[in-house]
């Protein structure tokens, strides 16, 4: 590229398509490409798929659950990873196994797994004896999100995986079937422009004309991403689909709006990291009475773990695991963040079931009722903006372009 010519995107990152990431067309989705790309090299790598039911010993037993209503997740499982593997992925990829696998469901995200495991023959298994020692590679196709306690357990025991909660459709047809090359390249540009910021400010414009802003210390400190690719033999839990730069915040202080699971609307205070309350705006008052008890009962429930941003031009799937990638999107999370590199454990929250690492996305297809009207960041004498109305500002597409 000449000095003086602009730099180029791909075409993913032209204006209509980044306004409508909708309209974005995607390869066919390709298990050995997916694999062959995360996992490099796979050759002599032995492979198996785990996933999660209520009752796992009854519905794993000879595939009961394919015969059954229900169960999305597992079906996508079975029928684009397991049937694939066996019917000549495993040769193409020079792996072994295959074998699928089914665990209690833990009802939270990133909680810890229990040990008890079933085989397809209902044959009941350790993970910690039969499974982590014995696989390379481990599939974790659930219910709910496993990267946090597969982390500590891939550490552990020497293997390789990946966490992809909620597989649906059309996670399969777009974050999965992208380049990881590229996801990965996007994602450390990204990093880059955001690393060793020392602070960002996020304003929430609200219905009523309110506009709520949360301030996150980071220190200085390096960001990290989630970028899909887990390659060579080093340890390691991929969280597909990938494509985001996240901290771990050093402090947390100021108010940003919630959306709880039956659509009431509050505001969260924030102080000292902590959410410590939470007031209506609109809805069911004893859904924030609740969560205010849960708040004074374990005060580690509304610690702050993470800030994340999306990397990726990808459609509304209608999970998280992909929702929160998408390029002009940021997240929230509480609870544990000794999988992202910080310091809450487990072992802090008063009950185990409390335990969890909980996403919260800002998107406009997840919280229509407010917007992020702006998101800055501070780093030494430099400030910038990073997003406008949930779309990325001009620092970010430029850092995108770099070094194409």
């Amino acid at each position: 590229m000449s000095a003086t010519s602009a730099p180029s995107l791909p075409d993913y990152f032209h204006e209509e398509i980044l306004l409508h990431p909708e309209n974005r067309k995607f390869p066919q989705f390709d298990l050995v490409r997916l694999l062959g790309t995360v996992f490099e090299p796979t050759q002599g790598c032995k492979v198996c798929i785990l996933i999660d039911f209520d009752e796992p010993a009854e519905l794993i037993k000879d595939y009961a659950f394919l015969n059954e209503p229900g169960y999305p997740v597992q079906k996508n499982a079975h029928k684009y990873f397991h049937q694939e593997l066996e019917a000549g992925a495993l040769d193409d990829l020079g792996m072994t196994g295959g074998e699928m696998f089914a665990f209690p469901c833990t009802h939270g995200s990133n909680l810890d797994l229990a040990d008890d495991v079933w085989d397809t023959k209902g044959k009941l298994l350790s993970l910690d004896r039969d499974i982590y020692p014995n696989y390379d590679l481990i599939l974790c196709i659930s219910t709910f999100s496993a990267t946090a306690p597969l982390t500590a357990k891939c550490k552990e025991y020497g293997f390789r995986g990946a966490t992809l909660h909620g597989l649906n459709d059309i996670i399969l047809n777009s974050g999965l079937a992208v380049d990881y090359h590229e996801v990965s390249g996007d994602a450390e540009r990204l990093r880059l422009a955001l690393t060793k910021a020392d602070s960002i400010e996020i304003d929430f414009a609200l219905e009523d004309g309110r506009v709520l802003t949360a301030w996150l210390g980071l220190d200085g400190q390096e960001a990290q991403k989630s970028h899909g690719l887990c390659l060579g033999k080093t340890p390691d839990i991929a969280n597909l689909p990938a494509g985001e730069v996240y901290f771990v915040p050093a402090d947390a202080r100021g108010q940003f709006p919630m959306k709880y699971e039956d659509g009431t609307l509050g505001v969260l205070e924030v102080k000292d990291r902590c959410i410590v309350h939470s007031t209506l705006i609109q809805g069911n008052q004893a859904t924030i009475d609740a969560h205010n008890a849960r708040l004074a009962d374990d005060p580690m429930t509304g610690t702050l773990g993470e800030l994340g941003f999306g990397t990726q031009v990808l459609p509304v799937s209608g999970a998280d695991i992909q929702d929160e990638k998408v390029l002009g999107t940021c997240h929230l999370a509480t609870g544990r963040d000794d999988h992202l590199g910080g310091d809450i454990l487990p072992s802090m929250f008063k009950k185990h079931e409390n335990s969890t690492h909980d996403d919260i996305l800002f998107a406009p297809h997840k919280t229509p009722n407010f917007n992020i009207s702006q998101v800055r960041m501070k780093r030494g004498n430099q400030s910038e903006i990073l997003i406008e109305n949930f779309r990325p500002a001009r620092y970010l597409i430029d850092a995108l372009a770099a070094d194409r």
